[in-house]
């Protein structure tokens, strides 16, 4: 039985899982850098450790305080939340041997899912589609350049141990592949301490598809219907929804069932999500498995009624699923804006410092996930996100509509985040109509305000 959690993490994903804990009568511990001493899950989780100064490595970064944290206040279990180590195989192991129960998957499912390359083969001995491209990874340069011609320009090269973005690389002719190679493999090295890369064909006009799942302890794995999450600058999501805009219910049980293939290929047992590839003819790929709850894991919530942070934390205590999740059926539709401290006017330039006011929207349909406060100061230490806007209505003109009302309401003084950038966005007509796709913002005029 799990009594005590760790939230090792910070902002509004370490108070999200408080909240959960406190639901379902668990004790509750905050770490927090000397930057975040005066956040929101610092004032609100029963015991709160101090683990180190402002620089991630020395504090979320530093797996020993971590788990001397855990150790020094009793917690019996760490939740890793998204980012820092929810990823981290290595820091799953050392739970596991300090019996500390990780609130995520094993670290050998973290393993085999988290190396893309190897990920991908797992995917296609059970029969998920995956888009065409190398047999794990291409150490060899000629090697590479054939399989481009096999395969056909353009391709994309993809870090084989990356996310984010971070370690690909847009290749459209032979004469971009070397440096491209090069660059990539570069940088997968400096941000992952692995410089192997894999090649895919590149999936034009693609769809961003996600499907969350979250599966028990005795094999059983439920399906939440998919996301959409096509809205990107850079790689990085900016408005998530569910359902998509453009998968009927034939489609949709399509996704359903490779996701539950995916996680049985690997006896997945925690939250998760399944991510995919749309084309335009409707044929979808596997890309990748995030092994973690994800940010935008509230827009689920909000059409299902089903809290996944608890429902996470329960299988993690050895409860089976409930049962009515076998009949699961998507309620109405839900959107999602991710708030950062950015200014969109001069190239989403971070805007940290204090937030010298503050109204959050309300009224029916609405939820605003986030850690800030009015005095609270931004630092500029860490991710810009600072809060996630959700609305749900009972279909995707009245989601629309009541994100418009919402974001006109939220009001956060003192600095420059993308509000306006969204407002821009749901008034344009390809949003409206949902026939968009990952180069979206490529063609966005943004007016600016």
């Amino acid at each position: 039985m799990i009594k005590k959690v760790l939230i090792a993490n910070r902002g509004e994903i370490a108070l999200r899982v408080i909240r959960a804990c406190k639901e379902l009568g668990l004790a509750t511990v905050a770490v927090y850098s000397t930057m975040d001493k005066d956040s929101l899950a610092v004032t609100f989780a029963d015991e709160a450790v101090c683990i180190g100064p402002a620089p991630s490595n020395q504090s979320y970064l530093k797996a020993s305080q971590l788990i001397s944290a855990a150790e020094v206040t009793n917690a019996d279990a760490i939740h890793p939340g998204y980012g820092f180590f929810s990823e981290n195989s290595d820091f799953a192991k050392m739970c596991r041997d300090n019996n500390i129960t990780f609130i995520g998957p094993s670290p050998e499912i973290i393993t085999a899912m988290g190396n893309k390359a190897q990920a991908r083969k797992t995917m296609q001995s059970v029969g998920v589609p995956v888009i065409p491209g190398s047999d794990g990874v291409v150490r060899d340069y000629d090697k590479l350049k054939s399989l481009a011609l096999e395969i056909g320009y353009p391709v994309l090269l993809k870090a084989s141990s990356g996310g984010g973005g971070r370690g690909m690389r847009i290749v459209n002719n032979e004469g971009e592949l070397k440096k491209a190679y090069d660059s990539a493999s570069a940088e997968a090295e400096a941000a992952f301490g692995d410089p192997d890369l894999y090649m895919e064909k590149l999936v034009l006009d693609a769809k961003h598809i996600e499907v969350q799942i979250l599966a028990d302890q005795y094999g059983n794995v439920a399906s939440f219907g998919e996301r959409d999450c096509s809205v990107q600058r850079r790689h990085q999501k900016l408005i998530e929804e569910s359902p998509s805009p453009i998968v009927d219910e034939k489609l949709r049980t399509k996704f359903s069932e490779a996701a539950k293939k995916a996680a049985g290929a690997v006896h997945y047992n925690s939250a998760g999500t399944v991510e995919f590839l749309l084309d335009r003819d409707h044929n979808f790929y596997f890309i990748e498995m995030n092994t973690r709850i994800q940010v935008e894991h509230c827009v689920t919530e909000m059409i299902s009624g089903y809290d996944l942070v608890k429902g996470q934390i329960r299988v993690h205590r050895g409860e089976k699923l409930p049962a009515w999740l076998d009949n699961f059926q998507i309620r109405g539709h839900a959107i999602e804006c991710r708030i950062n401290a950015e200014d969109p006017e001069h190239n989403f330039r971070p805007s940290p410092g204090e937030i010298t006011s503050l109204h959050v929207p309300g009224g029916p349909g609405v939820r605003f996930d986030s850690h800030i406060y009015a005095g609270y100061i931004i630092p500029p230490t860490y991710d810009s996100l600072i809060g996630k806007l959700i609305t749900h209505g009972e279909n995707r003109e009245e989601a629309i509509q009541r994100m418009q009302r919402a974001l006109e309401e939220l009001t956060i003084g003192g600095i420059a985040t993308t509000i306006p950038f969204h407002q821009e966005i749901l008034k344009d007509e390809i949003f409206k109509k949902g026939d968009f796709h990952t180069g979206f913002l490529n063609t966005f005029k943004y007016k600016k305000h």
